[in-house]
């Protein structure tokens, strides 16, 4: 096991990835903004190192200070957490580069998942399903109305290197296909520096449903089970589950040893998350596979009783998978997990300030991840997460009232957040029967 770990993130996260590390006995190295200098990662930590200003692009982005704070420290090994340099390929050469263990997938496979075209077409090579589309990037209008006409409308336009619905247009109307075309490689460009397009059959009404996978560095992959992800806003998740609401285990186990299969082919190791759609005839199709932490994992480690931040850093560590997870993975209850966001639950514009006063909730079931505290200030700097509240219980309709009364428990004064919301979400008829889509939140604001 690694004598220290560097953790190249922030927040709930950080803290997360701290509670690990100590359960190991692995000692820790927090990396903060001038931002972030009170915050409880660095407190927590056993070490702490200033990288740069508030601005990502110059602390957290900033791989040549964070790299130095790892050798500054002789730290072993580095946890990119999620978002920020968890999926960036190159960082994770650099650090084996350098000598350091990246806690996470190998750059091959994060530069392939990372190309979401080209992990299309090697989810399809693998036997896992894909909607119809277009094999390769589209790099002319032409190309995507010619494999539109063949598919037929409506389609959707996606960015290779895309993510959190940018570079991405629906067109129903084969009139509006050229300028779609334009627009999403403008998007695509300015927001990735990559202009490739990809194209698919659009999914009027799915709902959205991720695998969790780990693997070990000795070949072998294991299905975790799946969580549901259909209650989003804009292709942003705001509430997760798991299990998926009626979903048989039949389909689980079977789409589960087809993701072991094929991700075994590639040399995928560490933890992964492979995303799907699904149609009303129930049927799967493979969208990405994020090859990090996901921030919905707690609603997982509930129903499975696995700590998959834990299982990350042994299966780093070289560890086989079958001394890490059971070879039989069981479902236990149902969890719920609500992302309070520091933002108006109306008009979702984010309310940055000084948290005035929060007091968690607790009680049988409820676990919350946060970084928050009174007098903390939430930063317009970074994401908007302030805390994750999660509920367990025995029944989908326990764990919803768990969560009705944990939301309803929660003080959190000095900013707007997202808890009315979540409350609404939970109240809703549809919401409660689990006959929802992704298209919830757009008719919840109607």
């Amino acid at each position: 096991m690694f004598e220290k770990v560097l953790i190249a993130n922030r927040g709930e996260i950080a803290l997360r990835i701290i509670a690990a590390c100590r359960d190991l006995g692995v000692k820790t190295v927090a990396v903060y903004s001038t931002a972030d200098r009170d915050s409880l990662h660095v407190t927590h930590a056993d070490e702490a190192i200033c990288i740069g200003g508030a601005e990502s692009s110059r602390s957290y982005l900033n791989i040549p200070a964070i790299i130095s704070a790892a050798e500054i420290a002789d730290a072993d090994a580095i946890h990119p957490g999620y978002g920020f340099l968890a999926e960036d390929a190159r960082f994770a050469e650099i650090c084996r580069d350098c000598g350091i263990r990246f806690i996470g997938p190998n750059p091959d496979s994060i530069r392939l998942m990372g190309d979401k075209a080209l992990a299309r077409k090697a989810a399809s090579d693998a036997g896992i399903p894909v909607l119809p589309g277009s094999p390769e990037p589209l790099h002319a209008s032409s190309q995507a109305r010619a494999v539109a006409d063949e598919i037929g409308f409506p389609v959707i336009l996606k960015a290779s290197m895309g993510g959190g619905g940018r570079g991405m247009r629906i067109v129903r109307d084969p009139h509006d296909l050229e300028s779609a075309f334009g627009q999403a490689r403008s998007e695509a460009g300015a927001a990735f520096s990559n202009t490739d397009i990809y194209l698919e059959k659009y999914v009027e009404r799915p709902r959205h449903i991720e695998f969790q996978v780990l693997g070990d560095e000795h070949g072998n992959v294991i299905s975790l089970g799946e969580r549901e992800c259909s209650i989003q806003r804009r292709h942003q998740k705001l509430l997760e589950e798991a299990p998926a609401n009626a979903f048989d285990a039949d389909t689980r186990e079977h789409i589960g040893q087809i993701l072991a299969d094929a991700l075994q082919a590639i040399g995928y190791s560490n933890a992964g998350t492979v995303e799907f759609l699904m149609d009303d005839e129930r049927k799967l199709y493979f969208i990405e596979l994020n090859a990090r932490i996901q921030v919905e994992h707690p609603v997982t480690e509930a129903v499975t009783g696995i700590d998959l931040v834990r299982s990350q850093l042994l299966l780093a560590a070289g560890e086989p998978l079958g001394s890490v997870v059971p070879d039989a993975v069981e479902i236990r209850g149902h969890a719920i997990e609500c992302r309070v966001n520091a933002e108006d639950p109306e008009t979702f514009l984010p309310s940055a300030g000084k948290i005035e006063r929060f007091a968690a909730p607790g009680g049988p079931g409820i676990r919350v991840d946060s970084a928050a505290y009174s007098g903390w200030t939430v930063q317009p700097h970074y994401d908007s997460l302030v805390a994750k509240v999660t509920a367990h219980a025995g029944t989908r309709g326990a764990a919803i009232r768990r969560m009705r009364r944990a939301l309803s428990m929660c003080v959190l004064e000095g900013v707007k957040t997202s808890i009315p919301l979540h409350q609404r979400i939970l109240e809703d008829p549809r919401f409660v029967a689990g006959a929802y889509d992704t298209r919830f939140i757009e008719e919840l604001e109607l």
